[in-house]
Formats: structure tokens, C-alpha cells, sequence
């Protein structure tokens, strides 16, 4: 037997425990390499935060990520109904169902947002999804995850040539996929496009997929409750033109875009233990750099991004006001 089917004998409360003596454990031992990803992801994209708010959104983080990973392992154990008993309330339904009934199909776009692998189940009571599914390492552990996504309503295809052409085909056929787009994706499956103000290797499979077919696209996350009784859906729309644009550095810039909307709802439950930024041309990999390099990054960026907002602001005044605003915004150049 699988040494991973424990899980399926220890109730969810009990794991529930233990994630968070495990992140305890972690924000004890800053030097531990989660720790220092989240830390540069969050210096990255939320350098407006004053230090102390950083350090209790990096806890948040930890503690999050310790329990998604814990409650995806106990949904892999479980059958599909012990994780559709897990969704209390699912926010803006309509969303989704007016996706669903869509002719061109439905791609469903799930970032890296809470316990997305409790929402699977849920979602594949709507009719069987194309999904890709790419091997993870350790043989024990590929099939316990392979065992557990096998018995929802799904064709898992490969992450490849053929994969693609199977999400295209079932698109075209008036069905519905399920993409994580915010993978780090080989250089030839990707665009350099800015994502939470970071300029850095973007994957454009969505983008292509929605730009060819014209399906429905339809923004999903799975939050754990404030009260601990389960996990809400929350349904996005998102139509904007942009996102079926042919250029696929608009359309990926876009999409980017979306999932920052999302991820902004619930940051403390997104997944910035992943290194999301370590294709970044000017920089190359921030996990790797130097910590005067990165922070000169960090800085440059950050200066930089303040002034676009500077310069959008003053666009956006009337012409009578502008001038004084471009007075202020000289200064704070100097």
C-alpha cells in the first residue's frame, strides 16, 4: 500500500494541526529556502508594504501554503464526494454556468490561488475537463496524486504537442479545460510580460488557446473559510478584449493582469513559495543573485513603476492641472 493512503484514515482537523505546527517550524529558520523565496517574491511585488507588514504577510503565506498542501494530499486520498462536501458557498455561480453554456467552450483559469485541488472535484460534476497533467518526481508520489485525480470526471492528457491539441479539440467541441497558467514555462512557451510589475517569462498556452477558439474564460479560486468550516468558490469573468488578442505578449500581459485581480482578493493564500521570477532578462534568477544586486533591482524597479503611475495619474487629469502635477512629478525625478 501506498504509505501516502494514511491520509485518508486521519481526519482533516488533525492535518489541519499539523500544517501549522509545520509552519511554525519554518518562520523559525529564516534561512530555510521556502522562506527565502517568499521573502524575494514578496519584496518584488509588494515593496509598498512597510517592513512589519511584510514579515506578517510572509507568516500568512507560510501558514497557508502549509495547509493547502496538507488538504491537497487528504483530497488526493479521499473520493471526489469527500472534497465536494468540503465547498460551502461558491461566489458569483452565474459566472461560471454562463461559461459552461458557451459554444466555443470554457478554459478555466486557476492560478496557484488557494487549495485549488478541493475545487477539482467540485468542478468536474459539471461534465469531464481536458486537463494536463505532468509527472511529478518520486514514483510513490506521482501515483497517489495520478490514483487521485484518475477518479474525478477528467481526461488527464500530457503536457506536450498532444495535450494541447486534445484542450483544442475539446474546445472546439463546446467543452471545457482547466489551465494553471502562472508555470514558469520553457522559453519557447512563453513571453516576456510584466506580472505584478515584474517583467518576466510568461506562459502563453491560455492565451493562444482563447485567441483561436474564442472560449469562454473563467477565473477560479478555492479559499479556505475564515471559520474554518470548509472552502468558498469565487467565479471571475474575464472578457477583457484583451485577452483574445493575436499578439501574444497582450494577451499574456493581460492575462497576467486577471490573475493579479484574483490573487489581490486573497494574497496571503497564493502560492509565493514557487519562483515565479526566475526568468527575469534583466536580472536572470533572483534566488540565485547576489543580495546588493537584487536589491538594486528591487529598487530600480521600484522607482520605476512609481513614476508609470505618476505619469498615468497626470494623463488622466484635466488639461488646466496637468502642468502642476508635471512639476511635482520633475521633483520627485531629481
Amino acid at each position: 500500500m501506498n504509505p501516502y493512503h494514511i491520509f485518508k484514515f486521519v481526519p482533516l482537523p488533525v492535518l489541519q494541526i499539523l500544517a501549522r505546527f509545520v509552519a511554525w517550524v519554518i518562520i523559525k529558520i529564516p534561512s530555510l529556502s521556502i522562506m527565502r523565496t517568499v521573502n524575494i517574491n514578496i519584496a518584488l511585488t509588494r515593496h509598498e508594504l512597510p517592513d512589519n507588514e511584510k514579515r506578517s504577510l510572509v507568516k500568512d503565506i507560510i501558514y497557508h501554503q502549509c495547509m493547502t498542501s496538507i488538504e491537497s494530499i487528504k483530497s488526493w486520498a479521499m473520493p471526489p464526494e469527500w472534497s465536494i462536501a468540503q465547498i460551502q458557498d461558491v461566489h458569483n455561480k452565474d459566472i461560471l454556468l454562463e461559461g459552461l453554456a458557451s459554444p466555443n467552450g470554457m478554459l478555466a483559469i486557476v492560478p496557484h490561488l488557494g487549495t485549488w485541488e478541493m475545487m477539482n472535484a467540485w468542478l468536474n460534476q459539471f461534465g469531464s475537463p481536458t486537463i494536463m497533467y505532468k509527472p511529478v518526481k518520486g514514483n510513490m508520489t506521482d501515483d497517489f496524486i495520478l490514483q487521485g485525480r484518475s477518479r474525478l470526471n477528467a481526461t488527464l492528457v500530457p503536457t506536450d504537442g498532444s495535450g494541447v491539441k486534445a484542450i483544442f479539440k475539446t474546445l472546439k467541441q463546446g467543452g471545457f479545460s482547466i489551465v494553471l497558467p502562472d508555470h514558469v514555462p520553457d522559453p519557447s512557451g512563453g513571453v516576456v510580460v510584466p506580472f505584478f510589475g515584474v517583467k518576466t517569462l510568461t506562459s502563453t498556452l491560455a492565451s493562444k488557446l482563447a485567441s483561436k477558439t474564442k472560449c469562454a474564460l473563467v477565473g477560479l479560486s478555492c479559499i479556505r473559510r475564515d471559520d474554518g468550516r470548509g472552502f468558498d468558490i469565487y467565479c471571475y469573468k474575464l472578457d477583457n478584449p484583451a485577452l483574445y488578442d493575436r499578439n501574444t505578449e497582450t494577451a499574456a500581459h493581460a492575462l497576467n493582469q486577471s490573475m493579479e485581480h484574483m490573487i489581490k482578493d486573497n494574497c496571503s493564500h497564493y502560492m509565493w513559495g514557487y519562483r515565479r521570477f526566475k526568468r527575469i532578462p534583466t536580472l536572470g534568477n533572483p534566488y540565485r543573485a547576489n543580495e546588493t544586486v537584487l536589491a538594486d533591482f528591487i529598487r530600480a524597479n521600484r522607482d520605476h513603476l512609481s513614476l508609470s503611475a505618476a505619469s498615468l495619474a497626470i494623463k488622466s487629469l484635466p488639461p488646466d492641472s496637468e502642468a502642476n502635477h508635471k512639476n511635482v512629478l520633475n521633483e520627485n525625478q531629481q
